[in-house]
């Protein structure tokens, strides 16, 4: 249980953290909405990143009902934790922008974690080294290998 569950977490967490990192940035700087804009899209774009690799690495090794049921909960769970929690740890409020700022913020996470993590899969697929090519690329060897030959005495 632990094998499976702690790459996740650790994932949610790496996620999470390069929000929490976001925004102590725009706290310490204070500086106008450009800048801030530009700090938020480029986390929202690590998020992306972070996904597509965790997913390329995922899809390589695992069949493809185990990485959507590993990625998505670690998506979830870092949106949540970056919306809920985030604000709470840089002193303000999480619907201290009103309340579509803060669906927005949830939609946007997830779309892009969700984009992020098509790309990785769509990545391993076209390089053939998904769980299921490899395994077809296995069964195809055995085909075409020569039989075995049966020694008669």
């Amino acid at each position: 249980m632990k094998q499976r569950w702690l790459p996740v977490g650790i994932l949610g967490g790496e996620i999470f953290a390069t929000n929490v990192v976001a925004r102590w940035v725009v706290k310490l700087t204070g500086s106008g909405d450009r800048f801030t804009t530009r700090i938020g899209v480029v986390a929202l774009i690590t998020v992306a990143v972070v996904m597509a690799g965790a997913a390329f690495w995922w899809a390589r090794r695992y069949p493809m009902s185990r990485v959507v049921g590993d990625l998505a909960p670690a998506a979830l769970a870092a949106c949540l934790l970056s919306v809920l929690l985030g604000p709470l740890l840089v002193g303000t409020t999480p619907l201290k922008d009103g309340v579509d700022f803060f669906i927005n913020q949830i939609l946007y996470f997830l779309v892009l974690a969700a984009g992020g993590a098509v790309f990785g899969v769509l990545v391993v697929m076209a390089l053939g080294q998904d769980y299921k090519s490899q395994s077809w690329k296995r069964y195809a060897d055995q085909l075409r290998s020569k039989p075995r030959r049966v020694v008669r005495r």
